[in-house]
């Protein structure tokens, strides 16, 4: 079963200045409306499989840095085996607003990065299929 790369997300200081950095430099559709105000950046991928992502504030006095999140069939059993396997939850398995659940882990190297199960699926805007693979 595949396990594809879904989203991608910038921790920043400045969320609404980094925002706005990269919808600038590469055209990317900006959007923060959403309960709870995620700035989402949409790529324009006219690919089958668009990976977009999103910028949130960073702890305060804290550096920014990137995450990955890795789409997996079963949350709870990946949070395990990842915790079995050396990683660290830093965000607990969390159930958001449109209904995804997500969780966000720390590799035994010292590198986060996010785990998630979409909660259905969403058409491309772009074309036809399924943004999210079949997991």
């Amino acid at each position: 079963m595949p396990n594809p790369i879904v989203r991608w997300q910038i921790i920043a200081p400045e969320p609404a200045r980094t925002a706005a950095f990269y919808r600038d430099v590469f055209g990317w559709e900006l959007s923060a409306a959403n309960s709870m105000g995620y700035r989402e950046l949409r790529t324009g991928s006219e690919s089958a499989a668009p990976v977009d992502g999103g910028v949130w504030p960073s702890p305060p006095g804290q550096p920014g840095f990137v995450q990955l999140f890795i789409e997996v069939a079963d949350l709870d059993r990946c949070i395990a085996k990842a915790n079995e396997l050396g990683a660290k939850t830093l965000v607990p398995k969390s159930i958001l607003p449109d209904g995804d659940s997500m969780a966000v882990l720390l590799d035994p190297t010292g590198i986060s990065f996010g785990i998630c199960r979409l909660a259905g699926k969403r058409p491309n805007p772009k074309g036809p299929g399924d943004v999210r693979g079949s997991v």
